[in-house]
C-alpha cells in the first residue's frame, strides 16, 4: 500500500493528487487549515496541517506560496518524514536531471539534460527547462513558460505563465517574472519584471 498525505487542499493540490494517483499511490488524503473543507478533488480532507505528525507515510506540500511551502517542508524534514518527488508520467525528463525532494513536475513539462532542480519547486503544465540550467529551491516555473539553456534561477523566484527566459541568463532570488515577459538580460535586483523585454516594475 502506497500512501500520500498532501498538505494544501487547493487547485494545485488537485493536480498533485492526480499525479500521485497516476504514478501508483493507493491512498491519498489532504490536510488543510481551512476547517470548512471536507474534500479536495474527490479525496478526504482529514485535519489541519499540523496533523502530518500522525502519519507514517510520504508527505508533500502543495501550496502555491513558496514561503509557506518552504516553512512547512522544512518542518516536515526536521521531523524526519519522507518527502517524495512527484513527476507526471507525461512529463519528459532527461536521464541525468537532478530533482530535489518535494518538487512537482506536471504534465507536458520538459526538462533537458544537465539541469539541476532544487527542492520544493513547481514545474507546471507544459513548461520547459532546457539543458544545464540551475533552478534553486522553491522556484515556480508556471504554465507554458520556457527557460532556455544554461539559465540560473534563484530561490523563491516565480516565472509567470508563458514567460520566456533567454539562454545564459542569471535571475536572482525572490523575483516575479510576469506572464508573457521575455527576459533577455541578467536580473540582479529582487522585484517584479514585466514586458518585452522584461523591465523592473517600479
Amino acid at each position: 500500500m502506497k500512501q500520500l498525505v498532501i498538505i494544501g487542499a487547493s487547485g494545485h493540490g488537485k493536480v498533485v493528487a492526480d499525479i500521485a494517483k497516476k504514478i501508483g499511490y493507493d491512498e491519498i488524503c489532504f490536510l488543510d487549515d481551512n476547517e470548512s473543507l471536507r474534500e479536495c478533488g474527490g479525496y478526504a480532507v482529514v485535519g489541519n496541517n499540523s496533523r502530518y505528525l500522525d502519519f507514517d507515510c510520504e508527505i508533500i506540500v502543495a501550496i502555491g506560496d513558496s514561503n509557506i511551502r518552504e516553512k512547512i517542508q522544512t518542518q516536515i524534514e526536521l521531523h524526519g518524514k519522507a518527502i517524495p518527488t512527484l513527476i507526471h508520467p507525461n512529463a519528459s525528463i532527461a536521464e541525468n536531471v537532478q530533482i530535489g525532494k518535494g518538487t512537482v513536475i506536471v504534465a507536458g513539462a520538459i526538462i533537458n539534460p544537465g539541469t539541476k532542480i532544487g527542492k520544493g519547486c513547481i514545474i507546471n503544465t507544459g513548461a520547459s527547462v532546457d539543458h544545464d540550467c540551475r533552478i534553486a529551491n522553491f522556484v515556480h516555473i508556471s504554465i507554458g513558460a520556457h527557460v532556455a539553456g544554461t539559465v540560473n534561477i534563484g530561490e523563491h523566484t516565480w516565472i509567470g505563465a508563458g514567460a520566456t527566459v533567454s539562454n545564459n541568463i542569471n535571475i536572482c532570488e525572490k523575483c516575479m517574472i510576469g506572464a508573457g515577459a521575455v527576459v533577455i538580460s541578467n536580473i540582479e535586483e529582487t522585484g517584479t519584471y514585466i514586458g518585452v523585454p522584461a523591465r523592473r516594475l517600479r
